[in-house]
């Protein structure tokens, strides 16, 4: 298991019933990138993937 495995995990246990849009998504996203900026790359990254996961080119 990957020590971020704990962090997913822990999300869906938390909030995995609940049900948001993805511009909240964006919003928690801004947030955290605001007081973590060393994550900003991961978190782009992350954001980037997500918005392109239907695209058959990527």
């Amino acid at each position: 298991m990957y020590f971020t495995d704990r962090g997913i995990e822990e999300l869906e246990r938390r909030r995995g019933e609940e049900e948001v849009t993805l511009a909240w998504l964006a919003d928690r996203l801004s947030e955290f990138v605001d007081g973590h900026p060393e994550f900003e790359v991961a978190v782009e990254r992350l954001a980037t993937w997500l918005a392109r996961l239907d695209d058959p080119e990527d």
